[in-house]
């Protein structure tokens, strides 16, 4: 991939049919489960990222065997039956955050020192509040150079039951991890949560995985321990997260769109995003195994995206074109994520000529009355997948837009720009 890349401006509305790829959340998730399960899991349907690879080479060197298949889209998953093999590993999960956070959690269930680290700006995402209710539990949890940051030092002994209290304002992660660990303690685990839960869907998400893979679970947040996870054929959905792009390039340039794989009642809280673009003016279609978004964004809205956070930055490239502010409020965690997502959205989205003001939990974003006539705007994207895809959008109707480092979006989605340029090239209008 270029170190830059200008998007080509669509010739016409965009309309067109597109499958994501796998969902990185869900893939990560039932890799953790599959991997403690007793047997052999095939898991179809999964994302290729770099993402899932940290996650694939940890598991990897924790000794539970992954074989991928069909271009890293069938897992088969050799499961440790709950005893990880290996008595010390050193792992690198790069930037994935659920990879260091799931695995954090499945490192105190052995007998062993592990040692999980990643790239500079891991080193600045905080996982303090998983490492304190680990450590509540027996665990022996710590920053090795800096107290609640990366790099993690995991001195494991098996977790005891009982009860434990988690912070879930900076991220949801720390509770996933705790709860996909629980079955494999000594006794039954009860999470009391100390303050709001952000993204409280991936929680769901979680748990519906779990019990997927056999694991019960109790009123609230008690897990019954020990259970054992049974192996299983596990379909992944279409990234959700991903999707929420090419319904946003429908409503900016009033085309339409139809996301093939996903439903309204998807594992994944980020379809709720349609809805945020059924407010600014679009159409919205669901069926069984689809959701068709049409027609243009015509006006700002004031929504609280905490359940959707990761769709923050769609909303606000789709923002730009719409009639009068958009305010955007319940997501002050978003800046502990690969960047500052929003300090940083909004430096880049003030390129468009935009006023965009900084609130405590989100942003206010007043799209500039000439829009239409911007040009020739060079985007920095943060090594952030999502900067990068997000704020590609514009260039589907303003010419000149260039993403710099768009080899970032291989955390998630490496043939982004390639099926983006697909859908909006003359053959797919």
């Amino acid at each position: 991939m270029f170190d830059r890349t200008t998007i080509t401006p669509a010739k016409a509305p965009i309309r067109g049919l597109i499958r994501p790829p796998g969902s990185k959340s869900i893939t990560n998730r039932a890799l953790v489960c599959a991997a403690l399960a007793e047997g052999t899991s095939t898991l179809t349907g999964a994302l290729d990222s770099e993402d899932t690879q940290v996650m694939i080479d940890s598991l990897g060197r924790l000794g539970i065997r992954v074989e991928s298949k069909g271009e890293g889209q069938t897992l088969i998953v050799h499961g440790c039956g709950g005893k990880i093999p290996v008595s010390s590993a050193d792992l690198f999960v790069g930037n994935s955050g659920t990879t260091i956070r799931f695995l954090t959690a499945l490192c105190a269930l052995g007998h062993g020192t592990y040692r999980l680290d990643g790239i500079e700006r891991m080193r600045e995402r905080p996982i303090g509040d998983l490492l304190d209710a680990l450590n509540q539990l027996g665990a022996d949890c710590r920053g090795e150079l800096k107290g609640g940051f990366p790099p993690v030092i995991v001195r494991a002994n098996g977790l005891r039951g009982g009860q434990v209290t988690i912070r879930g304002d900076i991220s949801s992660q720390f509770l996933s991890g705790l709860m996909m660990a629980a079955p494999y303690a000594v006794g039954d685990i009860t999470v009391s949560v100390s303050s709001e839960l952000v993204s409280k869907p991936y929680v769901a998400m979680t748990q519906q995985i779990m019990e997927s893979f056999g694991a019960s679970y109790k009123t609230g947040f008690t897990i019954p321990a020990p259970q054992i996870y049974q192996p299983r054929n596990y379909a992944i959905e279409p990234d959700a997260s991903a999707a929420s792009y090419f319904w946003a390039a429908a409503a900016i340039t009033g085309g339409q769109v139809t996301v093939e794989g996903l439903a309204k009642d998807s594992l994944q809280g980020d379809v709720a995003f349609v809805e945020c673009l059924a407010q600014m003016g679009c159409h919205v279609t669901c069926s069984d195994d689809s959701i068709t978004v049409s027609g243009r964004a015509e006006q700002g809205i004031a929504v609280d995206m905490n359940a959707i956070s990761d769709t923050v930055q769609t909303l606000a490239a789709v923002a730009l074109f719409a009639n009068g502010p958009t305010t955007i409020r319940g997501v002050a965690h978003i800046r502990h994520k690969e960047t500052d997502r929003i300090g940083d959205l909004a430096r880049e989205l003030r390129k468009f000529g935009a006023e965009v003001g900084e609130l405590p939990d989100g942003l206010r974003i007043t799209p500039p009355a000439d829009i239409w006539r911007r040009r020739d705007i060079t985007i920095e994207t943060y090594h952030d997948h999502r900067m990068a895809m997000s704020l590609g959008l514009p260039g589907l109707v303003l010419p000149g837009i260039t993403i710099l480092n768009p080899g970032c979006t291989a955390k998630t989605y490496p043939r982004f720009f390639d099926d983006l340029a697909s859908l909006s090239s003359s053959d797919s209008v």
